[in-house]
């Protein structure tokens, strides 16, 4: 499987899994649209969309750095149909945009709740509306959200009430686009890290350099993902994958090239359902939280 000419749209992409994924097809050569809002160096966050670009294209890509607010419908749509008039249409749409707030319900501002719920939710619906009349026209069309299985337990809820119905928002859309959309061939599925991911989110707020240490670097999201785009959307879709069980049902067996650290334990990501075991030979440290 290749996706050499193939056309990818992601959402939040100037870094981190983001970035990641679509570095993986430019691998390939595919092309990349990278849409986010980051124009101009932040203090804390490293990379721009043009940033990148940059990188995209030094690993073999095509690029289209675009600046995509996914709370504006008409900016989403615009950038939906600029990716499609310039490479000739899309192929895959990732939705991984998306904001974080880890407060309990009296400690949440509104103003933060509406963010996550307009980024994470409503962004992962707009984008994935307006790119279907795209995706009806490609090969193996797919879509693909960075968000958690459905697992309704309280424990995912208690502690930030705000972000879990946000996050699993995002997974409610694949629910019912999965149904929707099965008919035309168009696959929707949902992708979700075991552990903490080393990102510039766990690093300012998920407990800085030592969350980093026991975190997996974000080319294990990326591998999974590819994984996924080379299955035949008409076959494969509905599912909620966690990464490793994923790469492993993919013949992957070596998870300690994917560590930050190999000296620390693993810290283990939120919504991971307990029944769903990691695989052979993953050791597995506390839950981050």
């Amino acid at each position: 499987m290749s996706l050499s000419g193939k056309t990818l749209f992601i959402t939040g992409a100037s870094r981190g899994i983001g970035l990641a994924i679509g570095l993986r097809a430019a691998r390939d050569g595919a092309n990349v649209a990278i849409a986010a809002k980051t124009t101009t160096p932040h203090p804390k966050l490293a990379g721009t969309i043009y940033t990148a670009a940059d990188e995209i294209v030094r690993a073999g890509g095509k690029a289209l750095p675009l600046i995509v607010d996914v709370r504006d419908e008409l900016a989403v749509k615009e950038a939906l149909d600029e990716t499609a008039a310039t490479f000739g249409g899309i192929d895959i749409v990732v939705n991984n945009a998306s904001a974080i707030s880890l407060t309990p319900v009296a400690a949440t501002d509104m103003k933060r709740f509406d963010l996550m719920h307009q980024i994470n939710a409503r962004g992962t619906f707009v984008v994935s509306k307006w790119a279907i009349p795209h995706l009806e026209k490609a090969d193996n069309p797919h879509i693909l959200m960075i968000s958690p299985p459905l697992d309704m337990k309280e424990k995912w809820f208690a502690p930030h009430t705000g972000y879990t119905m946000a996050k699993f928002g995002m997974s409610l859309v694949v629910l019912g686009l999965a149904g929707e959309l099965r008919s035309k061939g168009i696959a929707v599925n949902a992708l979700w890290p075991r552990t903490v991911i080393a990102t510039a989110a766990v690093q300012n707020l998920l407990g800085g350099d030592a969350m980093m240490r026991a975190a997996r670097k974000p080319e294990i999201m990326a591998e999974a993902a590819y994984a996924v785009f080379s299955r035949p959307s008409r076959e494969f879709t509905g599912q909620f994958l966690i990464d490793d069980n994923f790469l492993a049902e993919n013949g992957v067996t070596d998870f300690d090239q994917f560590r930050v650290d190999p000296t620390q334990s693993l810290a283990q990501d939120f919504f991971v359902p307990a029944e769903i075991a990691p695989p052979k030979g993953v050791d597995l440290g506390p839950l981050a939280d």
